[in-house]
């Protein structure tokens, strides 16, 4: 069986508070291949590290990301959501976040949040981090926003781009390849044997979210999709494990 690659969705983000230090480096410690992490831009255009447009759902804050300054939102308590023992977690910057993460034999999934708030040249933004870290040939740039992987493919086509989609959509393998991507990230409802068929045949890499169940973990990887993002990255690595080893015998 080819190895199915296994991210950590904004982390180990089952075990400690997504896209914060902790669950980063609970997703290093877990086995995992790559981790999965959102950006999103500051008042000051800075890229920070969260998921939602507004802080609301995961600090101590309310309001836009956007409405922040970089300093602003450092001070916010990122970690209490979840338990009071992280109550010292703050957002992390992305040049925060690649200090620490290019040391590691780690691949990255970064995706831009600009399906809601288009943020205005954060492409350049992030390619620009991303080439100063020296991580643009371990990092796959995704995005809902169609928009957003063209700039990224203007930019540099040699860039690893991905397009998300939790939609249904016609000959989505074909839409892909015309947008210069270089894989689909689906959600988990649109998994079928044909695509996986057709993307295998267009070289297009397919990786599927976010897969938490044991049995939508164990359909994944006897399909042969390339990667999965799940919250739980300790028992992806644990049941791939059990699967690889039945496969053997």
């Amino acid at each position: 069986m080819s190895k199915t690659l296994i991210y950590a969705h904004r982390g180990a983000s089952s075990l400690a508070p997504e896209n914060t230090m902790p669950a980063f480096q609970l997703a290093c410690e877990s086995g995992a291949e790559g981790i999965e992490i959102d950006v999103q831009l500051t008042k000051d255009r800075v890229p920070v590290i969260i998921h939602d447009e507004n802080v609301r759902r995961t600090t101590n804050g309310t309001g836009l990301v956007q409405e922040y300054t970089c300093e602003q939102i450092k001070k916010l308590d990122a970690g209490s959501w979840y338990s009071t023992k992280f109550s010292d977690c703050s957002i992390v910057t992305l040049d925060e976040f690649l200090c620490w993460f290019k040391t590691l034999p780690m691949l990255l999934n970064l995706e831009l949040k600009t399906n809601v708030i288009e943020y205005k040249g954060i492409e350049r933004l992030v390619y620009d981090a991303l080439q100063f870290h020296q991580m643009l040939d371990r990092t796959v740039i995704s995005s809902f926003n169609f928009n957003s992987i063209k700039t990224v493919n203007d930019i540099d086509p040699h860039v690893q781009t991905a397009f998300l989609t939790s939609k249904k959509r016609y000959n989505i393998v074909k839409f892909a390849k015309k947008l210069g991507t270089t894989s689909l990230h689906v959600r988990y409802r649109l998994l079928d044997k044909k695509l996986v068929k057709d993307c295998h045949k267009n070289k297009i890499s397919l990786r599927v979210y976010t897969i938490n169940r044991p049995a939508d973990m164990k359909r994944c990887y006897k399909m042969k999709c390339d990667a999965i993002f799940t919250d739980c990255p300790y028992e992806a690595v644990e049941y791939r494990t059990q699967i690889q080893r039945s496969e053997k015998k």
